[in-house]
Order: structure tokens, then sequence, then C-alpha cells
């Protein structure tokens, strides 16, 4: 006897954008900020040196044509920054490390 149709299955649903990973403290002592996501550096908006607070953005990158603040999750002075505009990073590679300022 014919079989009935598989019925297709539902799309996706786009999921909520995912928290960055929770920071490991930096060798340096400092608190690391780290991609949430693979993209592309468009913009670095602090320098070694800057106080920084919580919520501030320090990094813009580009992950699937979206632009994303990356924020600081604690305040501070930033120690190193990591990245350069124009760069590519991978999920969880160190962008920028903040120790206390």
């Amino acid at each position: 006897p014919a079989q009935p149709a598989a019925q297709p299955a539902p799309a996706p649903q786009p999921q909520p954008a995912k928290p960055a990973p929770a920071a490991a403290p930096a060798p340096e002592g400092g608190e690391v900020i780290t991609a949430p996501m693979p993209g592309h550096i468009l913009n670095v908006l602090v320098a070694e040196g800057d106080a920084v607070e919580v919520g501030d953005t320090v990094v813009v990158m580009e992950a699937m044509k979206m632009e994303n603040e990356i924020k600081a999750h604690v305040a501070g002075k930033v120690l190193e920054v990591k990245v350069a505009k124009g760069q590519d990073v991978g999920v969880g590679e160190v962008l920028v490390v903040i120790g206390a300022g």
C-alpha cells in the first residue's frame, strides 16, 4: 500500500544570541574579553591604558553579516588589546584583557 508522504520537518527557529563565554582569569591577573563567535574585527574602541566600565563597548565585530558590539563585563583598565581592525577571529579568542583599574 502507498505510504503517506512524510511531513517536512518544521523550519528551525532562530536562536537568541548566546552570551559571551565566562571569562577566565588571564595570566596577567586581568579578566579576558573573548570572541563569542567567529567573525571579523570591524573596530577596536579601546587602547591599552584606557579605563572601561561594565557595559562599555570594547570591540565591534562582524559575524554572519551583522555587527556585534562586544562589551566589557568588568570595570578596570585595559591591560592588553589582542586584536586589530581587519583581523579575523575564532570563537573564544581573546580580544581584550582588563585589569583592576
